[in-house]
């Protein structure tokens, strides 16, 4: 990995600072790092010994801004560590792109304008508030309703309560493991609340895992909270943002005057000085792990921070990670997390949604919704009521098929199949993006019988349609159904539009992916059916369970969120094993009973939590390349005498083929290193990286592309 670089400067320069530098015939944005600890004495002679003559000066100092934090520094280093990157590659990538081409003026002249910005809106709102004052006296009444208005609070439930106030009187970390509708959220701004009340300085960090939930979220601690602390308390972090944004969002981070900043997995490395508070919703969700460059996870990063910052940290979901779950067992057994429990939606009569099973075995062959679900969707529609219908696989169907000649839509780029899409008539490949026009006949033995096999939601909406299509709503129109996924959330603003139709109640079926599954507060659904989730069961991935009963009892929590609807709700899952433990557990709404069983099956195999993880992938121009270079690196580790303390702890596995093992014409392979201790694995990860750059240069390894490590995979 690359270490830091040395330049020459005319003063000195607090640790921290952010520079221009030349390299090569660029200028880029460089920090000003600390010195290695370990190695400081040696640090301090290499330095000294270099022919100042051939260092080349600093081009700038950005001046205008304060110099990062040690806490952040010290943020920036261990995950480049505990990664297996480099500390430069993880710091520039947490920092704003458009901070990288800011000249130091160009910085400057930005500050004085937002501090401008901000003098006026200080008092403007001064200016609204004297008149306020001074209406008062001509409208008591008015007045005295708008403000109470803005300043009652939602009254909380005795979990809630109890939940908040240990968290006031314990250190954390804390699992708050509320069923969905519990008033989680509730409980989030509270705690932000308190801490903003406590200090003129302190800052919370709130994290989501994706960026169609950022919007919904701000607009609730935007309506909280700005009319306290100003328009620019609360600020959003997510790759969705315009460079410009994303600058501004930072730099009311860096200088404290965004009190609130909200975001996805990035945000856990924003520059805060003056940070509290961390909480991370929906912490089971995969998003928070990042699959290129530094491959870390946002939630155990945001742990750390926690520690480092002396800060508090909240995680928070229905379905916890086995992780989180298992650190979060009582203290005598070796939990180092606080459990806090809210087992009760709000509302006296909301309770959580029964579940059916649909045994498919006994149903109509062929048939996609079974005759029970849609019955129980009619009466849904006659109510005036919404239902949801779940499928996690977006396209018409995920193959064409050739009836003759077995052809099938292959990518030709990809060892997997291009989706076919009936809207716009197109073969798309959801890997590397090749996308062609649908064949007359096949491209093989030119038969017309090719057909679509099986189904993605494109196809069920248009199923759905014709089903429902004898069924009309209670002021006799049409049934309106709704798809929501990757494809018509394309263009920006589709997302949120359509959401709105929904919430207004212009849609009596909503058909989607895992978007529509979580985090969304849908108060006129009450039924919600899950299509085919049976796949995942016997997956080669020993996550695949875990991930299943998450997003099935997410997506249960969509139904029933308006607790003064009468009627009961319901969960539908159509499924041919309708007595598998997984669904049993489902029934009850019983999460610590499939996470007690799951946890048991980890432990006698072996598997994370009870033991650590890292994959080390390959890319390759072919399979033989990529995975010759992993055996190799493999055989030189059993060689290596710097090695040998670690290697009897680590468990080096043959490599083998990833699951999709060509993508873009890139062949890819992988190799499991598995430990029973953490540090032992990153002990033998570290050393194993000069290894694995040298073993790159061997000549059975040509045609090797690039490599990479991820630390505690969450694919395999």
């Amino acid at each position: 990995m690359a270490g830091t670089l040395t330049y020459l400067s005319d003063s000195s320069l607090p640790a921290g600072s952010l520079v221009r530098v030349p390299l090569g015939q660029r200028e880029l944005l460089g920090v000003v790092w600390d010195a290695p600890v370990e190695n400081a004495g040696a640090d301090l002679a290499a330095r000294s010994a270099l022919d100042p003559s051939k260092l080349r000066p600093i081009a700038a100092v950005l001046d205008a801004l304060a110099p990062l934090s040690a806490n952040w520094r010290t943020l920036i280093g261990f995950a480049a560590s505990y990664y297996q990157r480099s500390a430069g590659e993880v710091a520039l990538a947490a920092l704003p792109p458009q901070l990288r081409d800011l000249s130091s003026m160009q910085l400057a002249r930005r500050l004085k304008k937002k501090a401008a910005a901000a003098s006026n809106a200080s008092a403007s709102s001064a200016s609204s508030t004297k008149t306020s004052t001074l209406a008062t006296d001509e409208a008591p009444l008015a007045n005295t309703d708008s403000a109470k208005k803005t300043t009652d609070l939602v009254a909380l439930t005795q979990e809630q309560t109890r939940a908040i106030a240990t968290f006031d009187t314990q250190p954390g970390p804390f699992l708050l493991f509320g069923a969905t509708g519990s008033g989680k959220t509730e409980v989030f701004m509270r705690c932000t609340a308190d801490l903003l009340a406590s200090s003129d300085t302190t800052q919370a960090l709130v994290m989501v895992p994706e960026i169609n939930l950022t919007p919904q979220l701000e607009e609730r601690f935007k309506a909280r909270f700005c009319a306290d602390y100003g328009e620019d308390a609360v600020v959003s972090m997510h790759s969705g943002m315009t460079p410009a944004q994303r600058l501004k969002s930072w730099l009311g981070a860096h200088s404290g005057a965004a009190r609130i900043v909200l975001g996805t997995r990035m945000a856990v490395f924003a520059s805060m000085p003056n940070l509290k508070l961390i909480i991370v919703d929906e912490e089971h969700d995969p998003s928070y792990k990042s699959h290129e460059g530094a491959r870390y996870s946002a939630r155990d990063l945001a742990v750390y921070r926690g520690r480092l910052e002396g800060a508090k940290v909240m995680l928070g979901s229905a379905t916890p990670s086995l992780e989180s779950w298992y650190h979060s067992r009582p203290a005598a057994e070796g939990g180092r997390y606080m459990r806090l429990e809210m087992p009760s939606r709000v509302g006296k009569n909301a309770v959580l949604p029964l579940v059916r099973r649909v045994d498919m075995n006994h149903q109509p062959k062929g048939c996609v919704i079974s005759p029970p679900l849609l019955s129980a969707m009619a009466e849904r529609i006659a109510r005036g009521e919404q239902s949801m219908v779940f499928l996690n696989r977006r396209g018409y169907a995920p193959v064409l098929s050739c009836s003759d000649c077995d052809w099938k839509s292959n990518c030709p780029h990809c060892s997997a199949y291009r989706v076919f899409h009936k809207i716009d008539r197109s073969l798309r490949c959801h890997h590397c993006g090749f996308a062609e026009r649908v064949p007359r006949a096949c491209p093989d033995c030119g038969s017309l019988d090719i057909a679509p096999v099986g189904r993605g939601t494109e196809r069920l909406e248009e199923q759905l349609a014709l089903l429902l299509s004898g069924i009309t709503r209670a002021d006799g129109s049409a049934v309106r159904i709704a798809r929501i996924d990757a494809d018509t959330t394309r263009l920006k603003g589709s997302l949120e539009s359509q959401l709105a139709q929904v919430h207004a109640g212009e849609v009596d079926v909503l058909v989607g992916t895992q978007m529509i599954a979580k985090g969304h507060d849908f108060r006129r659904i009450t039924l919600v059916a899950a299509i085919n989730p049976d796949g995942a069961l016997f997956s080669s991935d020993f996550r695949s369970p875990e991930r299943l009963f998450g997003l099935l009892m997410q997506a249960a929590g969509r139904a029933g969120r308006d607790a003064s609807n009468t009627s009961r709700s319901e969960m539908w899952v159509q499924t041919y094993h309708p007595t598998h433990p997984l669904y049993e557990a489902l029934k009850q709404h019983d999460y610590p009973a499939f996470a007690a069983s799951q946890l048991v099956e980890r432990e006698q195999a072996g598997m994370p939590p009870f033991s650590f993880q890292a994959l080390v992938r390959a890319d390759a121009r072919t399979q033989e390349a990529a995975q010759a270079f992993l055996n190799a690196a493999s055989l030189a580790s059993d060689q290596s005498a710097e090695l040998t303390p670690w290697r009897s702890h680590v468990m080096l596995y043959p490599a083998v083929p990833m699951s999709i093992q060509r993508v873009a014409n890139v062949e890819r392979a992988q190799m499991l290193v598995e430990s029973p201790s953490r540090k032992a694995l990153q002990r033998f990860l570290s050393i194993w990286q000069a290894t694995l750059h040298a073993t790159r240069a061997q000549p059975e390894c040509k045609g090797l592309l690039r490599w990479a490590i991820d630390v505690d995979p969450l694919l395999i």
